[in-house]
Formats: structure tokens, sequence, C-alpha cells
């Protein structure tokens, strides 16, 4: 397994730790961001490592209800992926362009937005609120201008729905100190923002993945614990971006509860896209997430499965290298129905947190 937290940083460690003018809407799919260079930024695998391609990927959205699509957070070659992955399936399925048919709606599902915000997002796509407003209401993650705006804006152009599909923060931390069941105790109205209590708890398998990913991280963070200690404020961190490493603290709660607590994002999110599909019919959700959410078919998927049996699957995972053409078969066999290896910046070197 590598020691990149394959997206799982900017979620999974707030809860093992305590948690303390509009803009000119593209016309085209092009105008929106500039588009990766198959072949050169980006190269397309099946989950054997065979070489396929971008537009295999959309053909295989025929057949799919939903799309799972995991990323690396500051993957920004896997963020023009994602883009184009969104502006080429609305093309597909006709919600775009001048002989716009709509022959399938197509749903914008994203972790970046928690559940208790769905009404200031609807509000901004509706042109009821401005962009500031929204921005200042709505959470977004600090570097939403670069790696989401332009999807929520396409999506604001074209009449996509976009779902705020993640748990709120303040309520995966609650798990995280006190367990499942303290989820209990909180008021109807905030029950409106989580899964059907009591959620699903982790499979064997998921709960083997994140452990064994557990006790890496914390292996390589030993030399720095004396250093970090203590680092984390009382209250929330406020965003992915602030906890891109891991950080020692004597108070760190049990893996169970950290377990519990990345079971309960998967099940917000899980449902939420089962909701998406259920609200539409006939309709394509794609949802984005941190890649450990979805990979090697655990996590997200299996809660899909649990609250809409049935449901299409498609998984994609990006996954940032350093060698787009090395398909390295121990680490990337079966991460996703796809794999798509990004370029990563040379200047990055080998981080890929």
């Amino acid at each position: 397994m590598k020691l990149t937290l394959s997206g799982v940083a900017g979620t999974l460690l707030v809860a093992v730790l305590p948690v303390h003018a509009r803009a000119q809407h593209p016309s085209t799919p092009q105008a929106a961001t500039e588009a990766p260079v198959e072949g050169i930024a980006f190269r397309v695998y099946d989950s054997k490592g065979r070489s396929r391609s971008f537009a295999d990927i959309l053909k295989a959205m025929d057949d799919a209800d939903a799309v799972l699509v995991g990323e690396t957070h500051d993957d920004g070659v896997g963020h023009g992926v994602e883009a184009q992955l969104l502006y080429r399936a609305a093309e597909r399925f006709g919600a775009v362009g001048d002989q716009a048919t709509t022959k399938r709606p197509v749903v914008l599902s994203m972790e970046m937005f928690e559940r208790d915000v769905q009404y200031i997002l609807d509000e901004y796509l509706q042109g009821l609120i401005t962009e500031a407003q929204f921005k200042s209401s709505a959470r977004p993650w600090p570097r939403y201008d670069t790696d989401y705006r332009p999807m929520v804006e396409f999506a604001r152009a074209h009449g996509i729905p976009v779902v705020a599909a993640n748990a709120p923060r303040r309520y995966v931390n609650r798990v995280s100190r006190l367990g499942p069941a303290s989820l209990d105790e909180l008021s109807a109205t905030a029950k409106e923002y989580l899964p059907p209590l009591p959620y699903p708890p982790a499979s064997k398998e998921y709960a083997a993945q994140f452990n064994a990913l557990m006790g890496e991280m914390m292996q390589a963070q030993q030399p720095k614990a004396d250093s970090t200690a203590g680092s984390a404020a009382e209250g929330d961190s406020g965003s992915p971006a602030d906890t891109a490493a891991p950080r020692a603290d004597p108070a760190m709660h049990s893996m169970g509860n950290a377990l519990s607590a990345q079971a309960l994002w998967d099940a917000a999110m899980g449902n939420a896209v089962a909701n998406a599909l259920d609200q539409r019919q006939h309709a394509l959700v794609i949802h984005y997430v941190g890649s450990f959410h979805v990979e090697k078919g655990t996590g997200i998927p299996e809660r899909v499965a649990d609250y809409r049996p049935g449901t299409r699957i498609l998984t994609v995972v990006l996954e940032p290298t350093d060698d787009i053409n090395a398909w390295q078969n121990d680490e990337d066999r079966g991460l996703g129905d796809f794999v798509v290896l990004t370029k990563r910046p040379a200047e990055e070197g080998s981080q890929g947190l």
C-alpha cells in the first residue's frame, strides 16, 4: 500500500483528532478549464492494468447509475480530468449545447460540501444569492476556486443539480470522540443531515484497509511526534487542507471510533448518492470524493449498494504518479474499474497527500 493516503488525508484525520460580482458562466465545456492532455498529463487503465482511454470511461457511463470518482485532493491534473468527465458526460447525455435534449439527467455530487449547506448551494445555483454570499456561507474548501469552482459554475450554467453529500464535520467529530451511539442524542433537525441511524459499520475488508493505512501513517510520523503533539486546536479545523498530514496527540481517540467516524462519511455520501438517484428517474450521478472512500470497491460503493440495491456502480480512481506509463501492479491493480494515472508536477517530488 502506498503511503500517500490516496485522498483520505483530507477527511480521515479530522475524525481521528479533536477538531477545532458573479462569475461569467462557461458557454462550452472547453471554456471552463483547460483540459489535461491524455497520454501526456494522464493515462487511463482498466482494473488489471490494461491500457484504456478517456473515451472508454465515457462509454462505460452508459451502463452505470452512479460514477464514483476517487481523487487525491491536491492533484491538479486529477481535478482537470474530473472536470472533463463532468463536461463530456453532460454533452453525451444531452444536458448542454444549443441542441440540448436532456436524454438523461446528469447530477453532480460532491464530498466537498456538507449536507447542511444544501439549501445554500441550491440558492446559488438558482441565482438567488451572489457568489460571495455563497462562498461565505457554504464552507467551501480552501482550494475551491482552483479545484472545484469550474465544475460548480458549469453545473450552474446548465441547470445541473449539485448534491452536498458529506456528513457535517461536527457530527463526524462527535462520533470520533464518543462513538456512533452518541448521534442518537442529536435533535431531529440535526439528524436530517445524516444517513438513517444507526448507519452501517465498516465492512471487514474496509476495516482491514483502514487499519493498515493508519498503521503506516502512524509509523511514518512517529519521529515527528514530539514536535507535533498537542498541535490540534479545539473546535473545527475548518478544512481538509489543515489536516494534510497526521499529528500525534496524547488524547487521540480509539481506532474503533476513528473507523466509525470514517464509516459515517461513507454512509452519508452513499446515502446522498442513492437519494439523488431515487429523486431523478434514469439519472447519472457523478460523485467526487477522496479515493480511499471508493478504492477496491469498499466504502461508498458498499453503502450505495446498501441504500439502493441493484445500483450499477462505476468506480474511477485517480492516482498521481511520477510516470503515467509505469503501472504498478502491486499498488494500482484493482483500485477501480478504471485507474487514471495523473502526472505529478516535478516540483512536488514524491509528495502524495
